[in-house]
């Protein structure tokens, strides 16, 4: 039976503007892919962020188009969507809804009788405001959270986490930062030995990427193991994933499906780490 296509398009407004280290983001720009094969319909989210992502926003409407004119050409090669990681994600998600049939879910995750362990996630604000956030994030049972980090001053960041530790130690709550990138060559190991003193999980992308000799002297020596986040986007050959890894040898990988192009690209991210070690 023939597939067919169409999409949607959304523009998110934040409840509460959500700051991070790039800025301060206030609505979200997101595109819906729906394949439908007969009475069934199968539903992907194309959800990029301006500034991290690979897709061209400008382009993404009309390579939309394109996949919609013709879905069962891009469902037997998605590689021809390559540049547009998140839409990528999105008809990779669709097929396997679609897949599914009728919304059918029998997880037992869909069924309510197992949970995901997820973090915390703590936007970057004034102090009280992130205090709030951790309250809130406690309250409904959170045993992770993950601040960011890198746009405030960094005492008053080192104050917060202060404040964290004074009541939950690290048997108790897992805490996680996450940088962005707001660190520099000059200030890089004083800010990492400062923040250390409070039994961090680790710390997420604290250089920007690109700086690889750099990021592999500072997961070397880093008094907190290393999360990799944005270094991972650009790579999207094999090798070159390969690379990374052999040369800057981090200490753990954080996979995001849409900024690296879908569940197949992830699990290929996994394996190789598993190589590693």
């Amino acid at each position: 039976m023939k597939i067919r296509a169409s999409w949607n398009k959304y523009i998110l407004k934040f409840k509460q503007p959500a700051g991070t280290s790039r800025g301060i983001l206030k609505t979200r720009t997101v595109w819906y892919l729906f394949l439908y094969e007969g009475r069934r319909c199968g539903v992907g989210e194309c959800a990029p962020l301006k500034g991290l992502s690979l897709d061209d926003f400008n382009r993404i409407e009309s390579v939309l188009d394109k996949v919609c004119r013709n879905p069962e050409s891009y469902l037997l090669a998605d590689q021809k969507l390559s540049a547009f990681p998140a839409l990528r994600f999105a008809l990779e998600m669709a097929r396997m809804d679609l897949k599914q049939g009728n919304n059918e879910k029998t997880g037992k995750f869909q069924a309510g009788t197992s949970a995901i362990k997820i973090n915390g996630l703590i936007w970057m604000g004034p102090e009280n405001v992130m205090l709030d956030q951790i309250d809130k994030k406690l309250a409904e049972g959170c045993k992770c959270l993950k601040l960011k980090i890198g746009a405030l001053d960094f005492e008053a960041e080192l104050d917060i986490l202060k404040k964290i530790r004074s009541r939950f130690p690290a048997s108790e709550l897992e805490v996680r930062v996450d940088a962005n990138g707001a660190f520099q060559e000059k200030n890089v190991f004083y800010k990492l030995n400062r923040l250390a003193e409070f039994d961090l999980h680790s710390i997420e992308q604290p250089l920007k990427a690109g700086q690889g000799q750099l990021l592999a002297e500072v997961c070397e020596k880093s008094p907190i193991p290393i999360a990799l986040d944005e270094e991972l986007i650009p790579l999207q050959v094999k090798s070159r994933k390969e690379e990374l890894l052999n040369i800057i040898n981090p200490q753990f990988l954080v996979l995001k499906p849409s900024l690296l192009g879908g569940f197949a690209e992830c699990e290929e991210w996994i394996q190789l780490a598993q190589k590693k070690k």
